[in-house]
């Protein structure tokens, strides 16, 4: 692996064509919402800012925007954009990277949180970011929920993507509290295959992370539009105030 990760130049090349959906303004659009309201009239901090797919239209908003992201290559797709090269990021991994700034706002998006693949590293991730949160400042995680209901006693495989060319499964190790999606995708005749590992976390385990780093919960969703979170909710969408 290079220093990228697993976000190498070939990924992020269709980074935003894989993803086209999320990309879609009407997703993004109420994510953007909700994050100018709780960066006020402060600055926010992304922690994986990828392509820019939320700090791009959110510096359009109004609120200054900082990333921090392991790979080089998603960063410099990020700057082939409009405006992108007007956004500060620092390379390295965002559990201890350190910025020379204070946010009102910082923000882990899209399971992102998962990336950090051991509870220290999590842990650490979230006394980071309280230290570059002001007083009163918010930090939101969104991610999946973990899928272990639809698991039968002894199965660890969960297909999610099914197509003619592309095909991804999660591989679930439950007692190690951890997954691997494995990717395969016919390009130009050949199949290409990628593996990567995740720790998957509860919201319960988060709000724990959230106590050890000075941050409370504030409110927590299944969605961006605040749909309220239940026992059935799929994704949640959480916020903790220093």
């Amino acid at each position: 692996m290079d220093d990228d990760g697993y976000f190498d130049e070939r990924l992020a090349a269709r980074y935003d064509q894989d993803l086209a959906e999320a990309f879609d303004p009407k997703v993004v659009g109420p994510m953007v919402d909700l994050l100018v309201e709780l960066a006020g009239s402060g600055k926010a901090l992304e922690l994986g800012i990828g392509t820019g797919r939320i700090a791009l239209p959110l510096a359009r908003r109004g609120v200054p925007v900082y990333g921090i992201e392991l790979s080089k290559a998603m960063v410099a797709k990020l700057r082939q954009k409009p405006g992108g090269d007007e956004i500060g990021v620092s390379i390295g991994d965002f559990a201890s990277v350190t910025v020379d700034s204070r946010f009102s706002l910082a923000y882990l998006i899209f399971n992102t949180i998962f990336n950090l693949t051991t509870q220290a590293a999590q842990v650490a991730c979230f006394r980071n970011v309280a230290n570059h949160l002001e007083p009163g400042g918010f930090f939101v995680v969104e991610t999946h929920m973990p899928d272990l209901q639809r698991l039968p006693p002894g199965q660890t495989i969960l297909p999610f993507h099914v197509s003619e060319t592309r095909w991804s499964f999660d591989e679930y190790a439950v007692a190690a509290q951890g997954l691997v999606s494995h990717h395969f995708r016919i390009v130009d005749g050949r199949v290409e295959h990628v593996s990567i590992p995740f720790r998957y976390v509860w919201p319960a385990e988060l709000d724990l992370m959230a106590q050890l780093a000075g941050m409370r919960l504030r409110d927590r969703w299944s969605g961006w539009a605040r749909e309220p979170f239940t026992d059935g909710s799929r994704n949640h969408v959480s916020v903790w105030e220093k």
